[in-house]
C-alpha cells in the first residue's frame, strides 16, 4: 500500500512563534492514524496545513499524491473534514444538508438521491429524513456529519475531536463507523481528547510544544514507556508526569 500522508521536517512558524517545529511522519493508505497532544501543542495547525487550508513556512508534505504548496485545490478535492465544531448546518434538514454537501463535493445531481437514501439506511435515520439538523440528538448530529465527510468517497478524512460532548455508548458507535470506512480503504486522520480512543488506532503520534515526541503503535508506545494504558503514555509526554 502507498502513502496517504508524508511529511518531512514540516514547519509553520507565526511571526516568531513556531507552531509546528520540524515535524516528520508518514501515514499509510487505509490506516487510521491518532494525532494527539494537549491544547496548543500544534495538533491543529498541522492538520490546517495537510488539508490544503494553510501553507508550511517550511518543510514538505503531499497529502493522497498532491503537495501542499502546489496542489492545495486537488487536496480538498480528494479529502474529507469533519470538524470538532458540529459542520452541519441546524437550519436545513438531514436531506437538504446532505443534498448540498454532495454538491458541493461536486457529485452529479443524479448520483445525490441514491447517496442519500444510502445514508439514511445506513444510520436508521429515514424517519428523520425531513427534520432539521437542529433537532437531532448530538450523537446522530455527529454520525450524519462523519458520513457527510465521506460523501464523495475521499482517500482519506480528517477528523478533528469528533466526539467530544457525546456518551460512550454513541462513542463506540462512531468507532465502528471508523473502522467501517479504514477496512474499506479510507484512511482515517483523528485527533481526539479521549485516551481509550487513542486504543483503537493502528498507530499514534504525541505532539508536545511543536514538536513530535513519540509515533508508534499503541501497544508499542505503552511497552516504551513501561506503562498500560496510552492516558499514563500521555501523562509522561505530554504533563511530564511519571507514573512510577
Amino acid at each position: 500500500m502507498g502513502k496517504a500522508v508524508i511529511t518531512n521536517q514540516l514547519t509553520k512558524k507565526f511571526g516568531d512563534f513556531v507552531a509546528t517545529n520540524a515535524i516528520t511522519f508518514d501515514v499509510e493508505q487505509g490506516e487510521i492514524f491518532g494525532f494527539l497532544g494537549a491544547n496548543g501543542a500544534g495538533k491543529t495547525t498541522a492538520m490546517r496545513m495537510l488539508c490544503g487550508l494553510l501553507k508550511p513556512s517550511s518543510g514538505q508534505a503531499s497529502v493522497a499524491g498532491f503537495d501542499v504548496y502546489r496542489q492545495s485545490e486537488k487536496i480538498k478535492q480528494n479529502i474529507g473534514y469533519m470538524s470538532q465544531r458540529f459542520s452541519l448546518y441546524e437550519d436545513l434538514t438531514v436531506r437538504e444538508n446532505i443534498r448540498f454537501y454532495g454538491g458541493i463535493y461536486g457529485l452529479r445531481r443524479a448520483e445525490i438521491p441514491a447517496k442519500t437514501d444510502q445514508i439514511l439506511a445506513k444510520l436508521g435515520i429515514e424517519s428523520v429524513a425531513n427534520s432539521l439538523v437542529a433537532a437531532l440528538p448530538l450523537g446522530w448530529k455527529q454520525k450524519l456529519a462523519f458520513s457527510v465527510a465521506l460523501l464523495h468517497e475521499p482517500k482519506i478524512v480528517f477528523l478533528d475531536e469528533p466526539t467530544g460532548g457525546v456518551d460512550p455508548i454513541t462513542r463506540r458507535q462512531f468507532w465502528d463507523l471508523i473502522y467501517e470506512a479504514a477496512h474499506q480503504g479510507t484512511t482515517v486522520f483523528v485527533t481526539t481528547h479521549y485516551m481509550d480512543e487513542a486504543e483503537y488506532c493502528n498507530r499514534v503520534s504525541i505532539m508536545v510544544d511543536g514538536r513530535m515526541k513519540a509515533l508508534d503503535t499503541p501497544a508499542g508506545l505503552k511497552t516504551a514507556y513501561g506503562v498500560d494504558s496510552m492516558d499514563a503514555v500521555f501523562q509522561i509526554l505530554a504533563r511530564g508526569t511519571s507514573t512510577k
